[in-house]
């Protein structure tokens, strides 16, 4: 089965800085590498393909993970949500001249902590058939999430900021026990750049 992967990248970090100066997706961890390259890289070594969205005047972002190897869209409606970012990603990953994916593996770009062996166990989950995975560690589930070709209606379907959310609450999920507590850890504030 083709699964391509999505990276979120599309989002402002408002939190991050509020003044909107620093992109947090550029921001640079301990390891020297950016927040984004992190989490493109690991999704790169899991699956054949990346998809990834970003918004228009990125600072880089784009030019970054194009080098890296990701499929990089610009979404337009990026700031009315990240529904709007996830559904117009999907859209460019079944129009390309590659095969039509059977699934999707949807990760956040400012999520670098991810375990690649997660991203592994998710995409096997996929090939596997799985219409819906993801991980779940010490009894809570987080990011990032699969979704197979049997919800491709609702994906494109989806509304506002919740992004996939309805669907994994609504829907018969595979979860995956890992034992990676980076499936909780975002880049939300300067703080979060510190090793964890």
């Amino acid at each position: 089965m083709d699964i391509c992967g999505i990276l979120m990248a599309a989002g402002r970090g408002r939190r991050f800085d509020p003044a909107g100066r620093h992109n947090k997706l550029l921001q640079v961890l301990p390891s020297g590498e950016p927040v984004v390259a992190a989490s493109a890289r690991k999704l790169l070594a899991a699956v054949p393909r990346v998809v990834a969205v970003v918004a228009p005047a990125d600072g880089g972002v784009a030019a970054l993970l194009a080098g890296l190897g990701c499929e990089v869209t610009v979404c337009a409606d990026a700031d009315s949500g990240m529904a709007a970012s996830l559904v117009h990603a999907i859209r460019v990953s079944l129009h390309a001249p590659a095969q039509a994916p059977g699934a999707w593996l949807v990760a956040l770009g400012d999520m670098p902590h991810v375990a690649p062996a997660t991203l592994a166990a998710l995409r096997d989950a996929l090939a596997a058939g799985a219409p819906i995975a993801a991980p779940v560690h010490a009894g809570r589930r987080g990011n990032p999430a699969g979704f197979g070709r049997v919800h491709l209606d609702a994906l494109l379907a989806l509304e506002g900021d919740q992004g996939a959310r309805r669907l994994l609450q609504t829907c018969p999920v595979t979860e995956l026990a890992v034992h990676d507590p980076g499936i909780f850890l975002d880049i939300d504030t300067p703080a979060d750049l510190s090793p964890v």
